[in-house]
């Protein structure tokens, strides 16, 4: 047993620059895992700066000097951020509080529902088994305390408003100096690494242009998306649209899944709001016909074919990054299984190279 643990060591580690490899990667990982809830607030400017950084370098690009470039492309963050904090949000959450408080009603209107299928259908289902299956008087009190615990949890929430505050003021500055002296800061942090890091350069170069291309993909698709829902389901006139539209463009950033179960909310609210008549069936092609452009027109589109992974790996990513970082694990799934993909295929090749010497 020994012996074959050396001999993996040494084929898969005797390369100096895979070692360097490893070592940056577990202690990237590590730190984040160990101290990643302390310096949260860093953590996220970091994400954001990245994010950004693709403005100024188009601003840089076309002669404006770099400070005048970050001001500029700042500005902008803090305005977009501001217009869907203070408007956005509130009303999204208005709309979420509006459908907890209605859904005993929703409950009651679908039981009806329910109960009218034996009355169509008789030779198919019966009045007992809809009764059996629903247990309505439970699930109506199940539903009632869930709204009083969510009311509950909300109001100790903002025993959190400190946290809140934080956020809003450091972040917005962290982005800023981390933009303005990005120079400076990276040259401090290279200071640290060792001289053997081509291997490791090589990967995130590699990996650099599709994580950025993706994220800032991500992002235009979520407002595209959020946004053409909302316009949508407005223009139909159906309930919590504001509140259904953000939801439909938040389900991109889960692949497969997210728009599979935001497809439930969706049927729900219109199919309550006005039954199964020609509205509801416009309702749903309408919103079929979103996801099957999103999947194979804008999409393409916005995204390179370097990240075209296999749908498990994708799931196995989202499942596996989320778990461990939450919303930022599932954001950047794709792009850091890309980044795993690349590792694996530059120590394939480091362990060739080094098998090439021996022999």
């Amino acid at each position: 047993m020994t012996r074959l643990f050396v001999r993996w060591f040494r084929r898969n580690f005797s390369n100096p620059q895979a070692v360097i490899l490893a070592v940056l990667l577990l202690f990237l990982f590590s730190g984040i895992w160990l101290v990643g809830p302390i310096i949260m607030p860093l953590l996220v400017s970091i994400v954001i700066a990245y994010l950004l950084e693709w403005a100024v370098s188009a601003l840089q690009k076309r002669k404006v000097p770099r400070i005048p470039a970050v001001i500029l492309v700042f500005l902008g963050f803090v305005t977009v951020s501001l217009t869907i904090i203070t408007g956005v949000f509130p009303l999204a959450g208005r709309q979420l509080e509006s459908l907890f408080s209605d859904l005993p009603t929703m409950a009651e209107q679908i039981r009806n529902m329910l109960l009218t299928l034996p009355e169509k259908y008789p030779e198919l289902i019966t009045k007992e088994k809809i009764e059996n299956v629903l247990q309505f008087n439970s699930v109506v009190e199940q539903l009632e305390g869930s709204f009083g615990n969510i009311v509950s949890f909300s109001l100790a929430s903002f025993k959190n408003i400190v946290s809140v505050l934080i956020y809003m003021i450091l972040v917005p500055l962290l982005v800023f100096f981390l933009m303005k002296d990005k120079d400076k800061i990276l040259q401090w942090f290279m200071r640290w690494l060792p001289d053997e890091r081509q291997l490791a350069t090589r990967v995130w170069q590699e990996v650099d242009e599709q994580i950025g291309a993706y994220a800032r993909g991500k992002v235009m698709e979520i407002f595209i998306v959020g946004t053409v829902s909302y316009i949508c389901f407005a223009f139909l006139g159906l309930n919590y649209a504001l509140l259904l539209g953000v939801l439909v463009g938040l389900s991109v950033l889960v692949p497969y899944i997210g728009a599979t179960v935001v497809t439930i909310p969706v049927a729900l609210v219109g199919i309550i709001q006005w039954g199964p008549n020609e509205t509801f069936l416009y309702l749903m092609i309408a919103y079929f016909i979103i996801q099957a452009l999103d999947g194979n027109v804008l999409v393409p589109l916005l995204f390179s074919e370097a990240n075209n992974l296999h749908p498990v790996a994708i799931i196995t990513a989202v499942l596996f990054f989320g778990g461990i970082w939450g919303f930022w694990g599932v954001f950047f799934a794709i792009p850091l299984a890309t980044l795993v993909v690349a590792v694996i295929d530059a120590w394939d090749e480091a362990k060739s190279v080094t098998i090439e010497k021996v022999e």
